[in-house]
């Protein structure tokens, strides 16, 4: 799609995605370091969160207005999923994970937790956030 200075517009693509959480100094850590090691860099920061961008689009982490937790088991979001790279990429964030605020998940199926030829990592935070990291299948 074009505007009306003939520019292309990414028409349904995602422009960003904000979370919400309740303790924002425990949470930029984990994200901070999550999204550094997936490419994002820093873009913007205020008193009540901070974003991350990785071409066009961005996340934001942001102080929640009202108490409350997230159960991502409930309507609402589940998960980010992200390209993570190889195996070996999604290896090393597994294994790395957890000295930087992130909890392993399915440990007992691990890689294979997303089924038999979907190699991923699955990890959460202490908000309960989930994200998936899926490694690009090798190349032929």
């Amino acid at each position: 799609m074009h505007d009306e200075d003939g520019r292309m517009h990414r028409f349904g693509a995602i422009h960003h995605v904000e979370l919400q959480t309740a303790d924002l100094a425990r949470a930029i850590p984990h994200w901070d370091w999550l999204l550094g090691e997936l490419g994002y860099l820093p873009y913007q920061e205020w008193e009540g969160g901070r974003s991350w961008r990785n071409g066009e689009a961005y996340i934001v982490i942001a102080r929640a207005p009202r108490p409350g937790s997230h159960d991502r088991r409930g309507p609402g979001l589940s998960h980010l999923a992200f390209h993570a790279g190889s195996e070996a990429d999604v290896d090393r964030l597994w294994a790395a994970a957890t000295g930087h605020g992130w909890t392993q998940l399915y440990t007992d199926r691990h890689p294979w937790a997303g089924g038999d030829e979907h190699y991923a990592a699955f990890l959460e935070n202490a908000d309960r956030f989930k994200v998936e990291l899926v490694a690009s299948p090798p190349l032929p």
